[in-house]
């Protein structure tokens, strides 16, 4: 693993110090050269194209391939996304600038899950809290840019087939003038269970003693089967207005998390965006106007395990379910205008989103229902103003401030129950809403004192707002002996907001054959929300409740940095690789927290002629034996795995070929679990080898 890791460094410090003196393919070539001087060190882009290179099924596997960002294991699909070791809502994941908020208290639908490939043109991933126009930016920003179709008539059309009968489907279409466009399309993915490098389905990872495993019939049913299909409009209004009209559908079905205790019978998610831009009115440029509103309904079940068996206490097809539904509502103006040698910006966002989830249970007063998230009303509006002016010939400075307010409301929440269920584990005196003011702000100063060279440093103090379920997540369960170990699932009404203040250091330089990007981080995040495990208060010889997981509020330290390079050799080969390093700790007792991705590195030699290439990609992570031993978190062995692809263009179609896991490496990601309420505790391996093909035609 070690000598991996110094391989990287070791190439790319070489190749760092030497001129650009060979020719390369034009398009590589030219790729890299608009990325070193247009995207600056705190940002990173992931094209479509390299999506369609590889068979990620979704948005965490495909950013994985990115320094810094990991993804949560649960199942085949459906990964979360990890950024510098935070995720959940301390990251910001959006589709053109909307947010899609999952229906399911166990993150089965995260929000990058609602959207699909073909949908899409790049993702864009901006690390550390300096996106001020979306609320709740603590730790980072992740924009999923939709495609906008050139001048003309085109037809996109894409079908991947791979191990486990995974297929994934699209065809799209539009046709656009200079003043209008219109676009529709149609995605198709399905897949069976993948299986580990010892020959396991994700489906047989549990032993035949427990409740938790797949019935025997369902071991090999579908994975996922997930239909997605939209329609985008826009027209030109007068000389200087646009209009934009986005509207989608996704029916997600039948859809297995090994790592929980439950899987989706469905998803459902309906989105829909309108953009109006104008170019100048009332003493503004550049003028957009956004709203839009995404609604979820989800339903888990345990119908496809043991735990459901008929039984005395199990009297219906479940043992336990929950249905869930969410709805948010956004509101997004801003414009520019020049103001001495700057440009200031300004502008208002507003969200509103309601969240509700009632889960029966065998195990608590025979099904009766509860509120799991108890109707919880989320309003936030935010004003935000960014101003930037260069300093210097080759520098420029920008900074900015917002204000946030953000009330909480649960519904649902009576005070008998707030009192029996929350009180007795955090205190008296709490209410079932909340309000919070809280501010945020940055300084960045970039100086480029080479051509090719830019430096970049950054301070920011962002907020973020306790969520709703991290407030007012009720979940009652007494241990039973069908499941003597379990716990109950408590919000923290008492929580206060959470507020990262980072400082950062990103150096990137694209020579006429390389490229390099380094970038360190510095994050000292107060109340930081993290889980905990709470026990009776009366102590374990008194104790009448049953233990529970819940959250607290924690001073945190996050620290680590990200290196990357690509670099042109003779004869059209390219060199590039990466290594990422996060660490976290509890600043008051110096432990590690949870679920912080290991130091991990990639290495690839790739040959592109311009008409096929063929890519050699060797991934690797170090051992994490920094674990939050409170929550039971065990160690994660170190491993590596090979992934090799090829593919051919000519004319309108491209071809793909490739393996992941070239050698069938049996091992697990660091974060191949998570701690919710149906958390099971048994780890969901990484895919073994994997063989895709992809076949794409693209018609302009």
């Amino acid at each position: 693993m070690s000598f991996g890791l110094i391989t990287i460094l070791t190439l790319l410090a070489i190749h760092a110090s030497v001129m650009p003196v060979y020719s390369a393919a034009p398009v590589i070539l030219e790729e890299i050269l608009v990325e070193g001087e247009k995207v600056p060190p705190s940002k990173d882009i992931l094209s479509v194209r390299e999506v369609r290179e590889s068979p990620a099924r979704d948005l965490g596997e495909a950013l994985a391939a990115l320094p810094g960002v990991e993804m949560v294991r649960k199942g085949t699909i459906a990964n979360d996304v990890v950024l510098r070791g935070l995720q959940r809502d301390n990251i910001n994941v959006l589709l053109d600038g909307t947010r899609v908020q999952g229906g399911c208290p166990s993150r089965m639908d995260p929000p990058a899950f609602h959207f699909d490939f073909a949908e899409i043109d790049s993702i864009e991933v901006t690390k550390g809290p300096y996106d001020l126009s979306h609320s709740g930016s603590l730790g980072g920003t992740i924009n999923a840019v939709g495609k906008t179709p050139s001048p003309g008539s085109s037809v996109d059309a894409v079908l991947t087939y791979g191990s486990f009968d995974l297929l994934h489907a699209s065809l799209s279409g539009s046709y656009a003038t200079k003043s209008s466009f219109a676009t529709l399309g149609y995605a198709y993915k399905y897949s069976l269970p993948t299986e580990s490098g010892d020959g396991r389905r994700i489906t047989d990872i549990y032993p035949e003693a427990s409740k938790n495993r797949y019935r025997e019939g369902d071991r090999d049913s579908r994975a996922y089967d997930i239909h997605t299909v939209w329609a985008k409009g826009e027209t030109e209004i007068s000389g200087n207005s646009r209009t934009r009209l986005d509207i989608a559908y996704q029916d997600a079905g039948h859809v297995l998390y090994p790592a929980l205790l439950m899987d989706a019978e469905y998803d459902r998610t309906l989105r829909l965006n309108s953009l109006t831009t104008i170019d100048r009115a009332l003493g503004l440029e550049d003028i957009e106007l956004q709203l839009y509103w995404t609604g979820v309904d989800h339903l888990m079940h345990d119908e496809f395990r043991e735990s459901s068996r008929p039984s005395m206490a199990v009297t219906r097809d479940y043992m336990m379910q929950t249905d869930a539904d969410t709805s948010t509502f956004g509101l997004r103006l801003g414009g520019e205008r020049e103001i001495g040698y700057g440009v200031l910006s300004i502008g208002l966002d507003s969200l509103f989103r309601n969240w509700d989830a009632v889960n029966r249970s065998a195990m608590f007063q025979a099904y009766a229902a509860q509120p799991m998230i108890p109707d919880v009303d989320l309003n936030q509006v935010g004003i935000y103003a960014e101003y930037v002016r260069p300093t210097g010939e080759n520098a420029r400075i920008k900074g900015g401030v917002r204000l946030d307010y953000a009330d909480i409301d649960a519904n649902r929440l009576n005070r008998e129950r707030l009192t029996t269920l929350y009180e007795p584990y955090h205190g008296d005196g709490l209410e079932t809403s909340a309000d919070f003011v809280r501010s945020s702000g940055y300084l960045q100063w970039s100086w480029s004192p080479l051509d090719r060279l830019e430096v970049l440093a950054g301070v920011a103090s962002a907020s973020r707002m306790p969520d709703p379920q991290e407030m007012f997540i009720g979940l009652e369960r007494r241990p039973t002996m069908m499941m003597p170990k379990t716990t109950a699932w408590i919000g923290n009404p008492g929580l206060d907001p959470v507020r990262n203040n980072q400082a950062d250091l990103g150096i990137k330089y694209s020579g006429g054959s390389f490229v390099v990007n380094a970038a360190l981080f510095y994050s000292r995040i107060d109340n930081f929300i993290e889980l905990a495990d709470f026990s009776d208060p009366d102590g374990p010889e008194l104790a009448t409740l049953p233990p529970a997981r819940s959250y607290r509020n924690i001073d945190a330290l996050f620290y680590g940095g990200e290196l990357s390079g690509q670099a042109s050799l003779p004869a059209s080969f390219y060199l590039g690789g990466s290594v990422a390093l996060t660490r976290a700790e509890n600043r008051a007792t110096d432990e590690p927290l949870a679920e912080i991705p290991p130091l991990t590195g990639t290495l690839a030699l790739r040959y592109d002629s311009g008409t096929w290439f063929v890519e050699l990609l060797e991934r690797m992570a170090a051992r994490q034996d920094r674990v939050d031993k409170a929550l039971n978190e065990t160690e994660t062995p170190g491993w590596a795995t090979t992934n090799i692809k090829a593919g051919l263009s000519f004319d309108s179609w491209s071809l793909m070929a490739g393996v992941n896991n070239l050698f069938d490496r049996d091992y697990f990601s660091h974060l191949s679990y998570q701690r919710d309420p149906f958390r099971s505790g048994v780890r969901v391996p990484e895919t073994g080898l994997l063989a895709f093909v992809t076949l794409a035609y693209y018609f302009r």
